[in-house]
């Protein structure tokens, strides 16, 4: 059977995302999500993680949004404390590698004390094709056994990720025609997608509110759940089956 995953970031950002992400999976076709250790939704995450355990769950790699994990940094933080802004990254910049590696082992290791078994990492913003960030990603997917999000032009057959990454699943779910293309290539494809129920917060922090809105409807959508349920070889996974 080929695999279908279909991944939620976010999760720990807030509990408007939270409860969207959980409604996703329990009402509809969501199998799995990655988490951001260092936001305010992190602990009420972590409790719905233990009601819903079947929900796939990585880690969210963070260095663009709200403040760090580590106290003692420097270089990927601004006056205030907080993660530089995702702009910062888009020319030329010059941070300590070393921080970016301490900070995203400190997020991981904080999601497994939290008791989560994980499933892969993926970076919020892509940021691990920042620079030479994506060296860092590979080595602490490594260093975990961790499969990764296949966002990046994998040469490296060895590598654990999906032979597909879709960042649009409206392209994909659009109808069986469009499903069908895509596995005729694949045998393994992440879609990426953000449902959310907007909160105070998610509205006064994030520029993507409202199409999370829209994702949530479409991914519980009896259209979308019959799509995917029909399809004879195609089956709905998790990163644990990389």
């Amino acid at each position: 059977m080929k695999k279908l995953i279909i991944n939620a970031d976010d999760f720990g950002y807030c509990k408007g995302v939270n409860y969207g992400i959980i409604e996703a999976h329990t009402d509809g076709v969501l199998t799995s999500t990655t988490m951001m250790a260092n936001m305010p939704g992190f602990d009420h995450a972590v409790e719905l993680h233990q009601q819903y355990p079947n929900l796939g769950i990585g880690v969210h790699l963070n260095l663009t949004t709200g403040s760090p994990v580590l106290n003692h940094l420097k270089t990927i933080i601004d006056t205030e404390g907080n993660f530089r802004n995702q702009a910062y990254y888009k020319g030329s910049f010059t941070v300590n590698e070393q921080e970016v590696y301490d900070e995203w082992k400190a997020q991981i290791e904080k999601v497994l004390a939290a008791g989560i078994q994980l499933t892969h990492i993926d970076a919020h913003h892509h940021a691990n094709l920042f620079g030479d960030f994506n060296d860092i990603y590979f080595k602490l997917a490594d260093e975990y056994n961790l499969p990764v999000r296949n966002n990046f032009n994998n040469q490296d057959p060895t590598r654990r990720t999906t032979d597909g990454f879709v960042y649009t699943m409206e392209t994909v779910l659009k109808s069986e025609e469009s499903l069908k293309q895509l596995f005729a290539t694949h045998d393994s494809v992440e879609i990426m997608c953000h449902p959310a129920f907007l909160d105070k917060f998610l509205l006064a922090s994030s520029s993507y509110t409202y199409p999370r809105i829209e994702e949530l409807d479409l991914l519980t959508h009896p259209s979308i759940k019959k799509l995917i349920s029909q399809q004879d070889i195609i089956e709905l996974a998790t990163y644990r089956s990389i």
